[in-house]
């Protein structure tokens, strides 16, 4: 035990004081969707938020990735951070003045969000360059750990802020954990640099078309990475009708209940991943965990009444989602070479993300004008295996979601590229 803490001494500090920041930024993006929908009462200008942050992914990523692996990583994530402190504080300037405007917030959310593309794939490398391999596992089940603490959190917490004392106090602690944070790498975390960041760099579009040469000489991670967007795919229309579905069947209080059993899901399966013994073949396992998440959580949701039923959808669907995430990250950090993995990762985002707005863009027009219209009319198979009142075309749409989900972790698992891989 002792060895681990000193091997991770540098990773648990930058670990621990990151996800307090996390914890931070979440809080005040979370106020903020607050503050937009009681100002606008409209659920599509709140969601244009969602939008505009994964925009500059879609977008920059892979643009992104080569400037990560020809810069200096910790440089990097203090200036990220840095600006996305200038525009925490631009909210708080306006809403001081009484002049935060529904545009602004688009705006700020854009450049937070070109912050974190170019910020995600230099943490990335840095998890790598500071854990030593036999504990990828390990740091990527603390790292799912984290994340899923902060999303149980932030409702409670920003909730708890802003009915004491409003929103202001909501984005001072959002700065004190970005001080905090900024503070610790600037002067207690020294970060190795690459060989990359060594050698004199290369021209920048040559660098950006170096990482996609590689992924065409590599294409079982090509093919992984193909593999979940589809999944991302079905995942977006699964979030974009879940809460049709259990406010018109049911109200607010069951749908927080189910989102709340996602968060605490996560974090049991983080722990199990964090302790389970490393597998023989990591890519069976990926397969396996979202084979069995697609096909349970989706029926489960499609033919289940109950918030009960539908809390153990969300158990069973999310339960190996972050066996499946620390199994895809180490694959990652042991095939990917250091020196490439900003710009691999950041190829990795383009692909994974760009089907989620896609996503959800879908699910919410079939919804609309496909399920509920058929739950609302005489179609047979809907009327009997279904039901006809509203919210039960998005039961129908989650049995669709389900089938394909199986259908796409059978179509890729027989990929001989994905296959070769462990």
């Amino acid at each position: 035990m002792k060895n681990i803490f000193y091997d991770l001494k540098s990773f648990f500090i930058l670990w621990i004081t990151q996800s307090f920041s996390a914890l931070g930024s979440a809080m005040t993006n979370f106020a903020l969707v607050i503050w937009i929908y009681q100002h606008s009462g409209s659920a599509l200008t709140t969601s244009m938020l969602t939008v505009c942050s994964y925009s500059p992914y879609v977008i920059m990523s892979i643009f992104a990735g080569a400037v990560s692996d020809k810069w200096n990583k910790k440089t990097i994530i203090l200036v990220c951070d840095s600006l996305a402190a200038v525009c925490t504080v631009t909210v708080m300037i306006l809403i001081k003045n009484n002049c935060l405007q529904v545009w602004h917030l688009y705006l700020i959310n854009a450049l937070n969000g070109l912050m974190n593309t170019v910020q995600q794939p230099a943490s990335d490398v840095v998890a790598t360059l500071l854990v030593p391999e036999k504990y990828y596992q390990k740091t990527s089940g603390m790292r799912s750990f984290s994340n899923s603490l902060v999303t149980v959190l932030t409702p409670a917490f920003a909730s708890a802020l802003m009915s004491f004392s409003g929103i202001e106090t909501v984005i001072f602690f959002d700065l004190a954990t970005f001080t905090t944070a900024f503070v610790v790498l600037l002067f207690f975390i020294e970060i190795p640099e690459t060989e990359k960041e060594s050698k004199e760099t290369e021209d920048f579009f040559k660098s950006v078309k170096s990482g996609i040469l590689w992924l065409k000489k590599n294409k079982g991670i090509l093919w992984l990475m193909i593999f979940l967007s589809a999944i991302n795919f079905i995942a977006s229309v699964y979030e974009s009708a879940l809460p049709a579905m259990i406010l018109s069947k049911k109200n607010e209080t069951a749908l927080g209940a189910v989102n709340t059993c996602v968060g605490i899901t996560t974090l049991i399966g983080s722990i199990i991943v964090t302790l389970m013994p490393e597998p023989k073949n990591r890519v069976k396992v990926i397969c396996s965990c979202l084979f069995f998440s697609m096909s349970t959580e989706n029926f489960l949701l499609a033919f289940g009444n109950s918030t009960v039923i539908w809390c153990m959808g969300a158990f069973l669907g999310w339960i190996f989602i972050p066996v499946m995430n620390a199994n895809m990250d180490v694959i990652f950090r042991t095939n990917v070479p250091t020196d490439m993995q900003g710009r691999i990762y950041s190829v990795r985002n383009t692909l994974q993300f760009f089907t989620i707005p896609l996503g959800y863009f879908t699910g919410g027009f079939l919804l609309d004008n496909i399920f509920e219209p058929l739950a609302s009319g005489e179609n047979f198979f809907v009327k009997t295996f279904f039901g006809t009142e509203k919210g039960d075309g998005a039961s129908f749409l989650f049995f669709i979601a389900g089938i394909a989900g199986v259908a796409v972790c059978f179509v890729f698992s027989r990929n001989r590229y994905i296959r070769k891989m462990k």
